[in-house]
């Protein structure tokens, strides 16, 4: 349910995006629906809308989530004000790098446990040397996602968003059923910390 939540604003930016630019009038003013730019603020709107009703709701909201709220923020928010995609086009390679970077430095604050082990530990047992290469795993995920992303934008613009909408699902899909594969290998080397019943 999480994970459909976050896609809500990216579905609505997507759906807007493909939209023929019409004038639509509004309270007396008329503004121009359909394209890049509306479409970047409905991204902005909604993601603040998503965002701050979960906040309501859980009373926090997860570091990833304010990082994307963030990036879109300031990067939607940079679109808009200079009329250039560029800055929208550099956001989702930002936002990866930077879940990189968080995956990496996790092994080096606080207790020092990668991050995906902070995230899974509490429903999977692995050995350490496990939870190494998973989260290293999940680090060269997110700089390949970032660098394909920004290829795709600056290389094929015309397909840019549908990438970013379907590309970047698909990448994920395909790296989850990747991790649920090595996961299932070697669930037998996880001690369970439970003596074996007579």
């Amino acid at each position: 349910m999480k994970q459909f939540i976050d896609f809500i604003p990216l579905i609505l930016f997507f759906i807007v995006y493909k939209l023929s630019p019409r004038t639509v009038e509004l309270a007396g003013n008329a503004f121009e629906f359909g394209g890049i730019y509306s479409a970047t603020a409905v991204l902005i709107g909604t993601s603040v809308l998503v965002y701050g009703a979960l906040l309501i709701k859980q009373r926090r909201l997860d570091k990833g989530q304010w990082l994307t709220l963030a990036c879109c923020l300031v990067f939607g928010g940079m679109t808009l004000a200079f009329h250039s995609e560029t800055f929208l086009k550099w956001k989702a390679p930002v936002v990866n790098w930077l879940f990189a970077l968080g995956f990496l430095g996790s092994t080096l604050v606080g207790d020092r446990r990668p991050l995906i082990e902070r995230i899974m530990g509490h429903a999977v047992q692995l050995p350490e040397h496990l939870w190494q290469r998973l989260n290293l795993a999940w680090v060269l995920f997110f700089v390949i996602c970032g660098c394909i992303q920004l290829f795709v934008a600056f290389t094929f613009q015309s397909i840019w968003v549908d990438f970013k909408v379907f590309g970047s699902l698909g990448m994920t899909l395909l790296f989850l059923i990747g991790q649920g594969v090595f996961l299932a290998r070697h669930m037998h080397d996880a001690p369970t910390g439970e003596k074996p019943k007579d």
